[in-house]
């Protein structure tokens, strides 16, 4: 699956048009969102927990547009819980938006 950088500003600026400080804005947003739910797979005490966090990154990747980051949340969702290669997958992943 190949990575597409641009993918969250695109979508950004389609929402907002050629605002770059609202751009800016709710690209941190979404990192922090994002954030969010990688920290609540990590503190999740049950498996529901875990896929329920999982799929709450996946709607939210999904919906800016990062590809990758959804395909990762997809299968940590589908996975055993805490899986430590999901995991620093999805750090990596979210290090290069």
């Amino acid at each position: 699956m190949a990575y597409d950088p641009g993918a969250i500003d695109a979508t950004l600026a389609a929402a907002v048009g050629d605002e770059p400080q609202l751009i800016a804005e709710l690209r941190e947003a979404f990192l922090d969102g994002v954030k969010r739910c990688v920290d609540a797979m990590n503190g999740a005490d049950s498996p529901d927990g875990w896929a329920s966090a999982a799929l709450r990154l996946k709607g939210l990747a999904a919906s800016f547009g990062a590809v990758r980051l959804m395909a990762l949340a997809s299968e940590a969702a589908s996975g055993a819980p805490h899986d430590g290669g999901v995991l620093r997958r999805l750090q990596r992943a979210i290090e290069r938006l």
